[in-house]
């Protein structure tokens, strides 16, 4: 519905026709893969990668100081955070804290700790560093299946726990109580938030392990070779 102007060139098949006539398909996560696997033999599962060298290279100072909720995106996206609102409106009333969007457009959400901020190129790792943790909402449903998690990389690779929902390949990226949070219900988001609102060392020790996942598993240079076998005969 966002991008309504261009479905002509999104269409379904146009998908499954350049699948067929490709030499191999990369795939950022393992539903992708099946649903690649149906129209082409040659599926490799090659994951979204984060620039820890050069661009994702600092650590958030968010323990300290104010608590901020923190989320990035575009504006078809922010629909998403609507499952949360009932969740920080309850927090509101116990806790200090900023709810900081950073998207294109602001979201249609009435909330006091809310703090939109447009999401712009040159200030993108700043604003992204303000973060205490990182949250990305989603519901179960074939799109957001097939999402790759980039949210939750940057975070992590920036030393920010992040809170995700169980879907797609967020499960693969976030170690529930290690590098942050996996929260099937209100409930787990409620909690989880409380806690580590409440809880310093629990944000320390979670910011640690954050960057460390993301070095091992989804940094540009632990990616290097799998990517390139893209390029190599089988």
């Amino acid at each position: 519905e966002s991008n309504r102007f261009f479905a002509f060139l999104k269409r379904h098949r146009n998908s499954i026709n350049t699948m067929q006539w490709a030499w191999k398909v990369s795939c950022g996560n393992d539903y992708l893969c099946r649903f690649a696997a149906q129209y082409n033999q040659n599926v490799v599962y090659n994951p979204t990668t984060i620039d820890t060298e050069n661009y994702h290279n600092r650590v958030s100072a968010g323990r300290a100081g104010r608590f901020v909720i923190g989320w990035t995106g575009s504006h078809s996206t922010t629909r998403y955070l609507r499952l949360l609102v009932p969740v920080l409106e309850r927090l509101e009333k116990e806790f200090e804290f900023d709810f900081v969007v950073i998207a294109d457009r602001a979201p249609d959400i009435s909330l006091k700790s809310m703090i939109f901020r447009p999401w712009k190129k040159e200030s993108e790792i700043e604003d992204l560093l303000s973060f205490t943790v990182g949250v990305m909402p989603l519901e179960e449903d074939p799109w957001s299946e097939g999402k790759c998690g980039f949210k939750a990389l940057q975070y992590m690779s920036l030393g920010i726990p992040a809170l995700v929902s169980p879907v797609g390949v967020n499960t693969r990226i976030v170690d529930h109580e290690q590098n942050g949070f996996i929260c099937r219900s209100e409930k787990d988001w409620e909690h989880a938030l409380r806690r580590l609102m409440q809880d310093e060392s629990l944000r320390e020790r979670l910011s640690r392990e954050t960057r460390r996942k993301i070095i091992s598993h989804y940094s540009v240079l632990s990616n290097k070779e799998n990517f390139l076998s893209l390029f190599r005969p089988k």
